[in-house]
């Protein structure tokens, strides 16, 4: 696993993340369009994803919760703009829930076949208000790369 964190050159509100998964783009891809395996991987570490729903299309919606170790429950949803297989996702992303803002982002997550058995994804959110907010979800993300890494491996722990 190899993941690198950067920012774009003026763009200091929008979030990117390279991750390099043992897996091919298929079974990659698939952990993203798949409801069922969403929920072994969805949500930062220690989160449990539940309510996972998807209509997995171009103008199809989607939504899900995570419960955090102290039981309270995070919403989430949006709407698929761009679907390639094994190639792109294009989705919005917003909380429903009080505790956050219910403000739109954009999701983008390109797939990258390095061989028969490694994949790059590459994953970009934005517009954030503030480098807070953008951190955050990097936080966020990045834990939820980490446990995509761990259930494609076969990991238990996931």
């Amino acid at each position: 696993m190899t993941m690198q964190h950067r920012m774009p050159e003026n763009q200091a509100l929008e979030l990117y993340i390279e991750h390099v998964f043992d897996a091919p783009v298929a079974l990659v891809f698939r952990a993203w369009t798949s409801p069922e395996q969403l929920a072994r991987w969805w949500g930062p570490k220690d989160f449990t994803p539940h309510s996972i729903r998807m209509d997995f299309r171009p103008g199809g919606a989607w939504s899900a919760a995570i419960r955090s170790p102290g039981g309270q429950d995070h919403a989430m949803s949006g709407v698929y703009r761009e679907i390639v297989e094994n190639e792109w996702l294009v989705f919005t992303f917003a909380w429903n829930d009080e505790a956050s803002p219910i403000r739109e982002t954009l999701v983008t997550v390109t797939f990258e076949s390095l061989s028969a058995s490694r994949t790059r994804i590459g994953f970009r959110q934005s517009p954030f208000e503030t480098v807070d907010e953008r951190d955050g979800h990097e936080g966020g993300w990045s834990e939820c790369l980490d446990r995509l890494d761990a259930y494609l491996t076969g990991d238990p722990r996931v």
